[in-house]
Order: C-alpha cells, then sequence, then structure tokens
C-alpha cells in the first residue's frame, strides 16, 4: 500500500485547497512546500503581504483629506518598520490557520523540495514517498528581464518590493500590470517618485480600456508617473543606483532614468523547474505550462496539475478553482470544469479595479449586437458621502436577449461591488432582472443597478 492516497506538491491556494478537500473526502494526504509555511507566493510574499502594505499606506495617504472632513491633525510621520512588522503578522497569523487546517483535517506536511521520481514516487530530500495520485500544485514564479536578475536589493521582483527597508526615493517599475501597479501605488503613498515604464500603449492589458485610461488619470493625478509603448533596453548599476536606458518603440528616441530601486513586474511564469517532468515525460505547451484535460490529469497517469502550471488566468483564486473541480473529479463526485470567462480580476490600488467576461473592446470587434451602460459614481450619494467619487461602473450585455456579458467597475470597493455580476454572469441573468432588483440607498452598489438601467435605456433609444 502507497504511504499516501495523494501527494501535493506545492502549498499555495491551489495546493493547500485541493489538500484539505482531499482529506475531507477521506484520502491519506501530504502536502509538501519548499517553504516552511504554506500559503505560497500568495500568502507568504504576494497577495496578502501587498494588500496589507496597500491598506496600511492608504490611511497614511488619507491623512491628507481629513481637513475636508473637518478633522484636523498635528504632524503626523509613519514607522516604516512597523507596517512592514504588521504585514509580517498578517502573514504569520495566516500561515498558523492553515498549519491548524492541516492537523485539524490529517494532512501531512512536508518541507523541502519535491521531485517525481517516477509515476507514484516523490522525493524529497533524503526522503521518498509513494502516492496514488500525485498533484503539482507549485504556482508560478517571477519573470525577469533578459539578462538582469534579480538581486532584491536594487533590481527588484515582487517579493523584494514588498520588503525593503526604506522609501526609494526613485522606483522605476517595469511592466503596468497588476503587480507593478499595486506596489507602485505603495511606495508612491510614501513618498517615492515612482516612474511606470510599460512596452505596450496602455496599462492592465485585458482590463476594458475606458476603465484602464480612466485609472491611469486617477493614478498620474497621484502622482505616479507613466512612459507609455517604452521598451527597457538595458539596467546598469552604479553604486547604489541604477541607470534604465529605455526606447521609445517606433521613434526608437532613448530617454535614461535614474532609480535607487527598479521592480521587475512584467508578469509571472509556470514555477515546474526541478520537479523532474520532462523526464518522466509530463507534456507542456510552448509557455512552459503543463498540459491536462478537464480533469487536470496530465499525460502520465497518476500525474495531475492546478493553478498557476497549467493554462488559464494566474490568479490564487482560479487556483482554487481548479483544486475543487481536480479533488472532486479525483474522488468520483460531479463537478464541472471551472468556467475561466467567470473568473474576476481585481487590481487592489485606490480606486479599485475589477472586471469580468466580455470588455467593451471585445464586443466591437465580435460582430454581435451588444448595450453598454455606465453610471458614475459622481452621481452616487453614497460615494459623494464618503469622498470616493472617482470611477464609474460598466456593463456589457447582449442586445438581442438583454443578458449580461461582462461588468467592469473603477471606484472604491470595485472588487466587492463586482460580485453580484459574476454570480449574474454565471446564471444567465438579463439587465432587466439586475435592474429591477432592490440595492440598498444610499450606496456604492447603486451605480451596478444605474449602469443596467442606462443599458436598457440605450436599448429602447
Amino acid at each position: 500500500m502507497p504511504d499516501f492516497d495523494l501527494a501535493v506538491i506545492g502549498a499555495g491556494p491551489g495546493g493547500y485547497v485541493a489538500a484539505l478537500r482531499a482529506a475531507q473526502a477521506g484520502m491519506r494526504v501530504a502536502c509538501i512546500d519548499e517553504r516552511s509555511t504554506a500559503g505560497g507566493t500568495c500568502l507568504n510574499v504576494g497577495c496578502i503581504p501587498s494588500k496589507a502594505l496597500l491598506s496600511s499606506t492608504e490611511h497614511w495617504a488619507g491623512l491628507k483629506s481629513l481637513a475636508d472632513q473637518g478633522i484636523e491633525t498635528e504632524a503626523a510621520r509613519f514607522d516604516l518598520s512597523r507596517m512592514m512588522a504588521r504585514k509580517d503578522k498578517v502573514v504569520s497569523d495566516l500561515t498558523k490557520g492553515i498549519a491548524f487546517l492541516f492537523k485539524k483535517a490529517g494532512v501531512e506536511f512536508i518541507q523541502g523540495r519535491a521531485s517525481i521520481a517516477a509515476p507514484g514516487r516523490v522525493t524529497v530530500g533524503e526522503r521518498e514517498i509513494s502516492a496514488r495520485h500525485i498533484l503539482i500544485a507549485t504556482g508560478s514564479a517571477p519573470a525577469a528581464l533578459p539578462n538582469v536578475p534579480f538581486d532584491e536589493k536594487l533590481v527588484l521582483s515582487s517579493t523584494g518590493a514588498l520588503s525593503l527597508g526604506k522609501v526609494p526615493d526613485r522606483l522605476v517599475v517595469v511592466g503596468a500590470g497588476v503587480i507593478g501597479l499595486e506596489i507602485g501605488q505603495i511606495w508612491s503613498r510614501l513618498g517615492a517618485k515612482v516612474t511606470v515604464v510599460e512596452y505596450l500603449d496602455r496599462i492592465l492589458p485585458g482590463i476594458d480600456g475606458e476603465l484602464a485610461r480612466n485609472a491611469q488619470r486617477i493614478l498620474a493625478r497621484q502622482g505616479i508617473g507613466f512612459t507609455l509603448n517604452a521598451a527597457v533596453k538595458t539596467i546598469a548599476r552604479d553604486g547604489e543606483a541604477a541607470s534604465v536606458e529605455i526606447e521609445t518603440r517606433g521613434s526608437g528616441e532613448l530617454e535614461t532614468l535614474a532609480a535607487d530601486a527598479v521592480l521587475v513586474a512584467i508578469g509571472r511564469r509556470p514555477h515546474t523547474a526541478g520537479l523532474g517532468l520532462e523526464a518522466l515525460g509530463v507534456r507542456q505547451d510552448a509557455r512552459g505550462f503543463v498540459e491536462v484535460d478537464a480533469q487536470f490529469r496530465t499525460s502520465v497517469p497518476g500525474v495531475l496539475a492546478i493553478g498557476d502550471v497549467v493554462p488559464g488566468p494566474m490568479l490564487a483564486h482560479k487556483a482554487e478553482e481548479d483544486a475543487a473541480a481536480c479533488i472532486d473529479a479525483l474522488a468520483g463526485k460531479a463537478h464541472g470544469a471551472p468556467d475561466y470567462r467567470l473568473v474576476p480580476g481585481v487590481v487592489y490600488t485606490a480606486p479599485e479595479i475589477a472586471g469580468v467576461g466580455l470588455t467593451e473592446d471585445d464586443a466591437g470587434t465580435s460582430g454581435r449586437a451588444f448595450l453598454v451602460g455606465k453610471a458614475s459614481f459622481l452621481a452616487n450619494g453614497r460615494a459623494r458621502a464618503i469622498g470616493a467619487t472617482d470611477g464609474f461602473a460598466k456593463v456589457t450585455a447582449c442586445a438581442e436577449t438583454g443578458r449580461l456579458l461582462g461588468a467592469h467597475i473603477l471606484g472604491h470597493g470595485a472588487g466587492e461591488l463586482l460580485q453580484e455580476l459574476v454570480l449574474g454572469l454565471r446564471l444567465g441573468t438579463t439587465l432587466a432582472e439586475i435592474a429591477g432588483t432592490s440595492h440598498p440607498h444610499p450606496g456604492m452598489g447603486e451605480a451596478v443597478k444605474e449602469a443596467c438601467v442606462a443599458a436598457l435605456s440605450s436599448a429602447a433609444t
């Protein structure tokens, strides 16, 4: 008899959810991770610490507007070391929570670097374990620029950028995606001069274009600089500083930016190195993603894969959905494959940027008749009352049936406001059904309803 029914390699949001779900289904489970704590990149050095620092720095930035609320404050200051300590405590508390759940469910946590010696055999250091099934859930790693390795002192990945000991005077962020904008806003709020360099001619590729343009204007107003349509040619170290040479695409014009730190946030790649997949015969595509079927089975019997190592959105909540579907299938339970079109994306800047489904840009090139409706937070009573009038809610829908096709929100709490529309998309909800649903007044959610009303009104004209 093998040591375990399931050996999960990776204890991130996909891995630990899979391990717990399998244990609850009666399986004997081991979960292996290089770190001493579960939670993966997301909990230890990614999603959670970045949101903790975004929260702390938002409180700091909010002091500037207190006078408008009739609140006078003495000269305030921030303590970066205490901010970092709070961030670390948030992470520690959550990792301890997963450890408790593992213990309660009977999941054996094994620390170490794992490799798959053969189907059903996993080596962790000097230990070898056997398992009926092996699940690869090793997540992803930051992508580096060619010939510019991370040193986490001057050239930073997101990991290093969330653990700086002092505020850099000048921070160059390479990449205007989610990670670049979130971390850029953290350090901009604390006084860094932040310049975001993006290869494309827009920020946030994949997000609704109108939302992205408005978000850029708001972030620029907050003090973040943007250099778009530009390629980074070199990053040269000059003592404790760096020179970043960029080239404007098209014209070839060169410019050099001085920086005390450079955050490279150009995307992430599947983290599969050292697992022995090539020798095992596990098929991967040209970008390094593991190829799986609808039940997350790889080309090698008994070896499965989920999360960032397989195609689809590289998001923690997508990995959790993969985990649920994979383990339910393994346990013989009915569970359909996740629909990645219904996976929402959120940028936790202030204001937040959130979206799901078809964008107006996509709808315009689809060849189908569609409706668009928008509602500005400027006209929202709750937004006025709390001073959060930036942004708007926007929906797209089928002109023939009125069914929701997509939803996109820029504004305070956009990620939470989006959720009813994510559910609406899944259930095939129409604009009329959302517009006919009572929303609390005064509430930010009224903008969601008004956007649907606006789309219906456009259909009537």
